[in-house]
């Protein structure tokens, strides 16, 4: 039990003084980057699906 307490207080001293943690502004321009990079893609697979569904109306339609 002993070594797990150790193990825990290694863990608390390494996240205080060892990891260097981002600033809030970081923070904000990381989650600017992300959520952009998000929705770029969103609107690129909707596209492909938009694209993929007219396409294959329009070959299905041939053999009505």
């Amino acid at each position: 039990m002993n070594s797990f307490r150790n193990y825990i207080n290694e863990i608390i001293h390494e996240f205080r003084f060892k990891v260097s943690w981002p600033t809030f502004e970081e923070l904000q321009s990381s989650a600017i980057v992300v959520l952009v990079t998000i929705l770029l893609i969103s609107a690129i697979v909707f596209a492909m699906d938009q694209v993929s569904t007219v396409t294959l109306d329009t070959y299905y339609n041939l053999f009505k």
